[in-house]
């Protein structure tokens, strides 16, 4: 298995994924080829929690534009976590709210 940290790369934190901590849902930036299972098992060993629901994204790469020349912004891979109601609420999005 891959190293937990090697998957989940930094959380995501919007104004939308701030309304989703009501409900219990954390969002994830994480590496392209990790698939659900292995994101759920990520989360539990870093945080020590229990995942319910676990929804991916694939984010595709912007046109960006220097002047004559253009290219495209990385595409990069989105988790958003539902942990279960027993689970205490992960401790770095608390300062957020």
């Amino acid at each position: 298995m891959k190293d937990p940290r090697d998957i989940i790369k930094r959380p995501v934190i919007t104004e939308r994924t701030s309304d989703y901590m009501s409900e219990m849902k954390y969002a994830f930036e994480v590496d392209i080829r990790a698939n659900k299972t292995e994101i759920k098992k990520a989360v539990e060993a870093i945080f020590k929690v229990k995942v319910t629901n676990v929804n991916t994204m694939r984010v595709p790469g912007k046109l960006k534009r220097y002047g004559k020349y253009s290219g495209y912004t990385p595409e990069w891979k989105k988790a958003i976590v539902k942990l279960s109601p027993d689970s205490k609420p992960l401790e770095f999005f608390e300062a957020v709210e």
